[in-house]
């Protein structure tokens, strides 16, 4: 009896290590999409594949999560930028690619401090629909060569509970068709070059009555404050400060 208990944790041991070397189950079509994008904003210099060759297992990425479905991973979560020790850091040459939208179970999508002003780069205005059944939360933050205008596109997203575009250096008018993300909770675009109105669109037909922060501030917004703000009945926080408003308060 002695000589089996004894056994028993031996076996369990060798049970958990061959586990551990064992690679996590991944679509080859999804592990390439991965590698593709990681490239993409962190540049050629050093091997995707070699030196994470189970991205979802043993050998994971900081800035990447996974998630099983239908008995195989999924990418589920990226964070690019220096936000962790040993995170994902950007290459000034950093870009898009349309792997991204090859994702189909990313639920979140983040980049900070990785598009400089030396190689300016455009949020991509199409293909945002492939993500629109997954993707919850999307945010660009403190990215001086983020230029150009928001994606009318953002508008079918309509899964996404947090759209953060913060310190960035985005320009244009707010595009109506974020009124279509009917799920929102946060909603933040201060701290860029924005112009033209706030969309009258935006809460209308109590359209966005989940939204629980909406800020625009430290833009140059212009006009008069929408009366359809008034049927964000969840609303905790609304910061337009900083901007170039006028009319009567509704």
């Amino acid at each position: 009896m002695r000589l089996v208990l004894l056994l028993l944790p031996i076996v369990f041991f060798n049970g958990l290590c061959k586990s551990d070397v064992m690679t996590a189950p991944m679509h080859k079509g999804e592990l390439q999409a991965l590698y593709l994008v990681i490239q993409g904003f962190t540049g050629n210099s050093w091997n995707v594949s070699q030196l994470y060759p189970d991205p979802c297992g043993w050998t994971p990425i900081q800035g990447v999560s996974c998630d099983i479905f239908h008995k195989l991973w999924s990418v589920t979560s990226i964070n690019i930028g220096p936000v962790f020790e040993n995170s994902l850091a950007c290459t000034p040459q950093a870009n898009f690619n349309q792997y991204i939208f090859g994702l189909k179970h990313l639920r979140s999508l983040s980049f900070f401090n990785c598009f400089s002003s030396q190689h300016p780069t455009k949020i991509p205005s199409n293909a945002w629909k492939h993500l629109s059944e997954s993707l919850e939360n999307l945010e660009f933050r403190s990215n001086e060569g983020l230029v150009g205008k928001i994606p009318k596109s953002f508008g079918h997203l309509t899964n996404l509970k947090s759209l953060v575009l913060v310190e960035n250096s985005l320009t244009g008018e707010v595009p109506q068709e974020l009124a279509n993300l009917v799920n929102l909770k946060k909603l933040s675009l201060s701290s860029n070059a924005l112009s033209g109105r706030i969309p009258a669109s935006l809460g209308y037909n109590n359209s966005m009555n989940q939204l629980l922060i909406l800020d625009f501030s430290r833009n140059s917004i212009t006009g008069p404050i929408p009366s359809s703000l008034g049927s964000m009945i969840s609303l905790l926080k609304l910061d337009l400060s900083n901007n170039n408003l006028n009319g009567m308060l509704p």
